[in-house]
């Protein structure tokens, strides 16, 4: 997407990325490829900037300058792209929110979300309904990174040759109208499947 496309969309949708912010960029330790994670504000989360629902805040232990704090909503949705040009080709992703809740947290282990990942226009992708804050006698899918947040697997899919257009990652809960509240959301976190 050239930049011009990026600021006509951010023009017609309040929520999309600014067109300034790159994704953060590395490379896998094991494989070699292309690691990428998109901070919170490269998301797009729906109302993120009304502030009766979200709140945007600095964290020390965040690699990004700010994350998104989720202060009460009934309806929950959450989107990452990524264009596939920019991916290792021939190497299977799994993208990952990058999460942690705050003490106040609500309403994650009444309902479950739905977490998904397609690739290009036709791909409708496969959806996973799971509990993020599930109580004990509920599997737990997440799990804690070394950097101290936790990670939940969003989806995979394959990166043949990158001209597939966009991979678009996301995080809903929107059928329940069950208040949720204190999800702080630090970014998509996207890497080669056999990585760590």
């Amino acid at each position: 997407m050239t930049s011009f496309q990026q600021s006509s969309k951010a023009q017609t949708n309040p929520t999309a990325p600014p067109p300034c912010l790159p994704p953060s960029f590395g490379l896998d330790k094991a494989t070699g490829k292309k690691c990428y994670m998109l901070g919170a504000r490269r998301l797009s989360i729906a109302w993120a900037n009304t502030p009766r629902y979200w709140r945007w805040k600095r964290v020390p232990e965040s690699r990004f300058s700010e994350v998104a704090e989720l202060k009460e909503v009934w309806w929950l949705d959450v989107k990452g792209t990524i264009e596939t040009k920019i991916l290792s080709p021939n190497t299977t992703y799994v993208a990952y929110l990058v999460y942690k809740f705050s003490s106040s947290r609500y309403g994650f282990e009444k309902k479950p979300v739905d977490l998904h990942v397609e690739l290009g226009e036709s791909d409708a992708g496969r959806t996973f309904r799971i509990f993020l804050d599930p109580s004990a006698n509920i599997p737990q899918f997440s799990r804690e990174r070394e950097d101290g947040w936790m990670e939940v697997k969003l989806g995979e899919f394959f990166n043949e040759h990158g001209d597939d257009g966009k991979a678009t990652c996301s995080l809903r809960e929107v059928d329940n109208y069950t208040l949720k509240k204190g999800l702080i959301i630090e970014g998509i976190d996207i890497r080669p499947k056999d990585s760590r």
